[in-house]
């Protein structure tokens, strides 16, 4: 009886996760899909933010310095959740009352491009931190050469302090990646279609909580995973030349 039970309640499950109604993988797909979207959007706004930041915090004049660090401070103490909530409804306030002062009428924003910007400004001040961190870590001599060579800033930055301080950015950044992927499940309470409220519809119209939110949970699993063998190619990428720390060792 009891393995009749369990072939009865897989056989429930597969049903429920299939791809062709009455199953919801369909749309446990498309919020992942939108998920993916939106971590990958804010994810390379968040690196362009960090970039610039680092800079500035590093080069920049006394008043750059400290605009970006009252950036960093805040956004890194408030959580999350807090501040998506304020960046989205302040966002949307904001560009709704310059339609309105043009004369245009309400905005309706997309999804996924509000995610990407609520995300990417969380991203990028935790970008800031790891790039500067990174450009610190880079001997101060490649850049003097590079400079008494007569190369201009953003060719040093192009060709010498970026390719140099990857080793040390790449396991930040995997960090920070795997940071956007699961920050993404917070877009829910905006009503974003990511694969949190797809699952959170699915298991409320169905009863099978258990059932979605295991899927749901392997799916970031996958992606976890997934990301975790292309952030190590990058890392064996960034590190070519650099002796290993198991050739250092003997």
């Amino acid at each position: 009886m009891t393995g009749l039970l369990d072939s009865l309640g897989l056989a429930q499950s597969a049903e429920l996760l299939s791809l062709s109604p009455p199953g919801w993988g369909r749309n446990l797909l498309r919020g992942l899909s939108h998920s993916l979207q939106i971590a990958f959007g804010a994810y390379a706004l968040g690196l362009v933010i960090g970039l610039f930041g680092a800079y500035g915090k590093l080069y920049g004049g006394k008043v750059t310095r400290d605009l970006l660090a009252i950036y960093t401070t805040v956004i890194r103490a408030v959580p999350e959740l807090v501040l998506i909530l304020i960046l989205y409804y302040v966002g949307s306030d904001i560009i709704n009352k310059i339609s309105a002062a043009m004369g245009g009428g309400r905005v309706e924003i997309n999804g996924v491009a509000a995610g990407i910007w609520v995300l990417g400004i969380v991203q990028g001040a935790y970008a800031t931190e790891i790039l500067r961190g990174a450009i610190q870590a880079v001997p101060l001599g490649q850049i003097e050469a590079a400079k008494s060579y007569g190369m201009p800033a953003i060719m040093t930055m192009r060709r010498v302090t970026i390719p140099a301080m990857m080793s040390f950015a790449v396991p930040g950044l995997a960090n920070l990646w795997l940071i956007a992927t699961k920050d993404t499940a917070l877009l829910a309470v905006v009503g974003f279609n990511e694969l949190t409220l797809e699952t959170r519809q699915a298991a409320s119209s169905t009863r099978a909580y258990f059932t979605f939110f295991l899927a749901a949970g392997f799916l970031y699993l996958m992606v976890t995973l997934f990301s975790g063998v292309i952030f190590a190619r990058i890392e064996k990428w960034a590190r070519r030349g650099q002796p290993s720390l198991t050739g250092a060792g003997r």
